[in-house]
């Protein structure tokens, strides 16, 4: 199962890569996160691991970082006990204070009772993925605000 989402956020591309790209703000725009563990490597380079400790006691991910090409492109994975997600999130300068984010994730769940799952949980899932990525849209704005008025006042 994929589930893309397309956003034009006013923010710098370079502000919200950093945003993106850094673990430790996945709590500020994932509301169901409660904390990031770190699990191996410098956290946030490529190959390193942490662990998304959700809110309400269900199964934690553990996210690897694949790639970065940042301030264009970031790719993750992420490991479940019954489902792995492939992240792929590109940022496209469209002005210097505005940026296309382009959220994809697929879905792949691993034991038959785990797809059935994933069908019938499908528009749930999307509607998380948006979720996230407008909560995403909110701090980069809210943090690009507050950084243009600094700098003006």
């Amino acid at each position: 199962m994929k589930s893309v989402v397309k956003l034009d956020v006013e923010a710098s591309r370079d502000e919200l890569a950093r945003l993106v790209s850094d673990p430790k703000s996945n709590p500020k725009w994932m509301d169901d996160i409660r904390r990031i563990e770190p699990v191996s490597g410098k956290l946030g380079a490529t190959g390193s691991r942490y662990t998304l400790v959700p809110k309400d006691g269900g199964a934690p991910f553990v996210a690897t970082v694949v790639g970065r090409d940042l301030p264009n492109r970031l790719r993750l994975m992420l490991d479940a006990p019954r489902v792995s997600v492939a992240v792929n999130i590109q940022l496209i300068k469209l002005s210097a204070s505005r940026t296309r984010l382009v959220s994809e994730e697929t879905f792949h769940f691993g034991s038959p009772i785990s797809r059935i799952y994933g069908f019938l949980a499908r528009r749930a899932i999307r509607r998380t993925h948006r979720r996230h990525m407008e909560a995403l849209k909110r701090v980069a704005e809210s943090g690009a605000a507050a950084g243009q008025a600094a700098a003006e006042g």
